[in-house]
């Protein structure tokens, strides 16, 4: 088969390696945003919006994902939200048709993320440690020995899992008061041989 003839699905090569590496890179972001604790539909719809040249439109993306217009819908409203996709203007495209594009500046994403959602579960999982500690030193006058003992060994750990806690929190801090600085462009490609 010669380099410009049609592959074995009828499509010409340069068709089928852009729809492979679409397709590839749709599964990979749904997988990725599953493994963060999205939904796989964000994920796909992200990337879909990142590779397309041109904004999209729910129906678009309903098509190209083979996805319900609910899950879409829904999906989309919670990306608008993190700040990863925005609604946009088409001109010469008439009718009430919303078109959405993709926020490629990808530390400003992670900062919403890391700003928003991982701040608020460390802040969430910091309060209860707090909480349990409390509860368990204003209990521990009124245990015997053996409970106290244990009470002792159950504060020991939380101040220690709050301890790492706070170093993610001073993490992240460190990384959003930096992130508008940093030229990622600039960084050499991690496991690079170059």
């Amino acid at each position: 088969m010669s380099a410009t003839g049609p592959t074995n699905n009828g499509h010409p090569p340069t068709e089928h390696n852009l729809r492979t590496a679409q397709d590839s890179m749709l599964d990979g972001l749904g997988q990725l945003s599953d493994y963060l604790g999205f939904s796989k539909v964000m994920g796909q719809l992200y990337g879909a919006l990142l590779l397309s040249g041109d904004p999209l439109s729910l129906d678009d993306l309903v098509d190209l994902l083979d996805i319900s217009k609910a899950s879409v819908s829904m999906n989309l409203r919670t990306l608008e939200h993190m700040g990863m996709v925005r609604q946009v203007w088409v001109r010469g495209r008439g009718g009430r048709r919303k078109y959405y594009e993709a926020e490629t500046d990808f530390w400003q994403i992670i900062s919403n993320i890391l700003a928003g959602r991982e701040m608020r579960d460390l802040e969430r999982a910091l309060h209860v440690m707090d909480e349990n500690i409390e509860r368990l030193s204003t209990a521990m006058p009124h245990m015997d020995a053996e409970d106290q003992r244990l009470a002792e060994l159950y504060i020991e750990r939380i101040q220690q899992m709050q301890a790492l806690f706070r170093f993610a929190q001073l993490i992240i801090t460190t990384i959003l008061s930096q992130a508008g600085n940093l030229d990622i462009t600039t960084l050499p490609r991690l496991g690079s041989n170059d």
